[in-house]
């Protein structure tokens, strides 16, 4: 999220930060989004319980408010429904730690090492209503390391997401969906 927000304030860039938001008021991610000046808002997911609907519907009140033409998801580990994701259909993006379609959901990163990958990476993704299976809008790769656990293998990925994502944005904003393949 950073790493987009930093990208967007360069002068040149063809979309300008509206909203951070998070299912989570303690998220660091809102305190460094508002020292650089962007609109926070925080929608806790727990006090919904298991009902997502109404979650989102309180997610969407920030959300509609700021008016955002694209949205951005970096780091929200909720699951949204598909009501929510087609309303914002063709215009949400998301990350995954993983070269999809490999390794949709958790654990990427272990999962790479468990199946003996040569290479890892990460994806930027359209969101669509099935999980970690929108059209790929870029890619970039890392080798998978003899020794590499888990974690370094998630330092060197993550790397690469701050290059990607921010790469992604500024070509998806510019209305142009070729992949970017670093």
């Amino acid at each position: 999220m950073l790493a987009l927000l930093r990208d967007m304030a360069s002068g040149d860039h063809p979309a300008q930060a509206v909203l951070v938001a998070s299912n989570d008021p303690g998220a660091a991610g809102l305190a460094r989004a508002a020292a650089l000046g962007v609109a926070v808002a925080a929608v806790d997911h727990r006090p919904f319980g298991g009902d997502r609907a109404a979650f989102e519907a309180a997610l969407l009140e920030p959300i509609l408010a700021a008016r955002p033409d694209i949205l951005c998801l970096a780091g929200f580990m909720r699951v949204l429904t598909p009501a929510f994701v087609d309303r914002f259909a063709g215009r949400m993006l998301n990350i995954h730690p993983s070269l999809l379609p490999k390794y949709p959901g958790l654990h990427t990163h272990q999962r790479a090492l468990e199946a003996g990958d040569a290479e890892a990476g990460c994806t930027v993704h359209e969101v669509t209503p099935v999980l970690d299976a929108g059209p790929i809008l870029g890619q970039a790769r890392v080798p998978v390391l003899a020794g590499d656990t888990a974690d370094t293998l998630a330092a060197r990925v993550l790397v690469q997401e701050h290059r990607l994502y921010p790469a992604v944005l500024r070509r998806f904003a510019a209305g142009d969906r070729t992949p970017v393949f670093l």
